[in-house]
């Protein structure tokens, strides 16, 4: 199966950079929503159509996308930067990687908990905001271990360069038992073992909270 790994960006025309605080608003519990809707714009072409494509918000205020599809261009954007994602991997090959995800785990009772939060809800209260990178950075690296267990891969070293919560607003969130969202920005690299496995979850993205800009993996080779 093809994908493609887009750039995506705003038109920076007046017209559209006025709309900016409709289209990009600076209230975060609103954010990833917007963005969500944003690039929804480029890829929704029917009623019925389903979520094939991964999403982050860069810095520089694009998005990139990995996708099945490539992304339609509307006048909203400037032309989009779009890359056919064809990655020749073989077994043992070493990848560095940027990941920004939400880490989850399965509880007794079919719920699922944020890694990092479940584990600070084993502290108190007064010692949380203390461990809390170290915990990110234990149980990150944990988690990132377990799904190279059934991806293809296996975790070399990973780094958590920032853990935070969110409250979203958006329904969809509510609905999915996501309303405070933890998120890991990962860094590390890794050891392919099976490339069909790895590029198929590349494909799939890890984690949950994927429609909220989470889970595409963006490779490299290691340095």
């Amino acid at each position: 199966m093809s994908m493609y790994l887009s750039r995506i960006r705003l038109s920076r025309s007046p017209s559209v950079q006025a709309l900016g605080p409709l289209l990009v608003p600076n209230d975060m519990s609103n954010r990833r929503s917007a963005d969500h809707n944003l690039l929804w714009s480029v890829f929704a072409d029917g009623p019925e159509r389903r979520r094939d494509f991964l999403w982050r918000a860069e810095p520089d205020g694009s998005y990139l996308t990995l996708s099945a599809r490539t992304p339609k261009q509307l006048d909203l954007f400037e032309p989009h930067d779009i890359k056919e994602f064809a990655p020749s991997l073989a077994p043992g090959d070493k990848l560095s990687f940027l990941l920004r995800a939400n880490a989850t785990r399965m509880k007794r009772g079919g719920k699922r908990a944020d890694v990092v939060m479940d584990a600070l809800h084993d502290l108190p209260p007064s010692a949380r905001a203390q461990a809390r990178m170290e915990i990110a950075q234990r149980e990150g690296a944990r988690w990132l271990e377990r799904q190279g267990d059934k991806a293809g891969f296996r975790l070399i070293g990973a780094t958590i360069q920032d853990y935070s919560t969110e409250t979203l607003s958006d329904p969809r969130a509510r609905r999915a038992g996501a309303l405070r969202l933890g998120i890991l920005d990962i860094t590390g690299q890794l050891e392919v073992s099976e490339p069909v496995a790895f590029i198929a979850q590349l494909g799939q993205g890890f984690g949950r909270a994927k429609a909220f800009g989470c889970g595409l993996m963006l490779i490299r080779r290691a340095r």
